[in-house]
């Protein structure tokens, strides 16, 4: 893909571009989690959370990153594609993840309340289902936490959320 770098340059380059996603929906005053869908190297989708913009509580990154990526592809199966995010998909996304066939996932920050990869449960490695799933944890965690953090910080000093 990328001669003479390492897999962990290029997962930290990627996780940045998703990193830019979570600060546009800080912008817009949702929780600050973005990804992006890489192909050949190329990205063909980025998204960020947009359940408070689109009043949909399936308008996770994730989920809509998987929508462009799939239209990106002219089909449903994400194969040979990589799904970086910020934050540890929830039971939804990595459900999502099962069945757009993603077959290889990196994430920032771990997710103790609905971390469906690692944390809570283990869904795209879990053999009893169609497909497994590749995944890397902990790429750039620290700042995408921070991210997280401080949107909720600031938030609670305002007293919502």
């Amino acid at each position: 893909m990328f001669p003479h770098i390492d897999e962990n340059q290029i997962d930290e380059h990627f996780m940045r571009e998703a990193i830019q996603e979570a600060r546009w929906a800080e912008r817009e005053d949702e929780v600050p989690i973005g990804a992006v869908i890489v192909y050949r190297g190329e990205i063909i989708a980025r998204a960020h959370n947009q359940r408070e913009q689109l009043k949909d509580p399936t308008a996770h990154a994730e989920m809509i990153a998987i929508t462009q990526a799939a239209a990106s592809m002219k089909s449903w199966r994400l194969e040979e594609c990589t799904l970086y995010v910020t934050l540890e998909p929830c039971p939804m996304c990595a459900g999502a993840i099962v069945q757009a066939r993603v077959p290889r996932v990196v994430y920032g920050a771990s997710d103790s309340k609905a971390g469906a990869v690692d944390t809570l449960f283990n869904l795209l490695n879990d053999s009893r289902l169609n497909h497994v799933c590749e995944t890397k944890s902990g790429v750039l965690a620290k700042e995408c936490a921070a991210l997280l953090s401080e949107f909720f910080q600031q938030k609670r000093k305002m007293g919502k959320k």
